[in-house]
């Protein structure tokens, strides 16, 4: 799939957040500056939108590591792994921790090799058209077949 614009991005958040239920993994995979931290801004503030809440200002969290965005039924999760360089290190943020209700937003999970039930891999690439972007899933469980 190609995203040309910011718009065609925004309405695939929607679509994905739309189908998001407690427990649910999104990996975000691709270059810095890609969009992965404007996809998730997109989709949180569409769920906080669609609840009455308050739209507030979804920054990366590169250096905090993780931002948390409470919801009625569910928490989101939304985790940037760029500086996390060993394994070992990830079991001190609680990514796995057995709270079934939070929904989890990962960036740079390329340390994660735990198999996850739900889990959504989102590809974004650059394409030669620097406004445009490559976009391709990679789903398990509930997420297998999401196109």
């Amino acid at each position: 799939m190609i995203i040309r614009s910011l718009d065609q991005l925004n309405l695939l958040s929607k679509k994905i957040a739309n189908r998001l239920k407690k427990n649910d993994y999104i990996f975000l995979i691709g270059e810095i500056g890609v969009g992965k931290t404007t996809f998730t801004r997109y989709l949180i503030n569409y769920l906080q939108k669609k609840e009455g809440k308050k739209i507030t200002e979804v920054l990366s969290p590169t250096f905090n590591i993780l931002y948390e965005y409470d919801f009625k039924k569910f928490k989101i999760m939304h985790y940037d792994l760029y500086r996390i360089k060993k394994e070992k290190e990830l079991n001190h943020l609680g990514i796995f921790s057995d709270n079934k209700t939070n929904i989890r937003i990962i960036e740079w999970p390329d340390l994660i090799k735990k198999r996850l039930s739900n889990k959504l891999e989102i590809y974004l690439d650059y394409t030669k058209n620097q406004t445009e972007r490559k976009v391709r899933f990679i789903g398990s469980g509930k997420w297998k077949n999401f196109k």
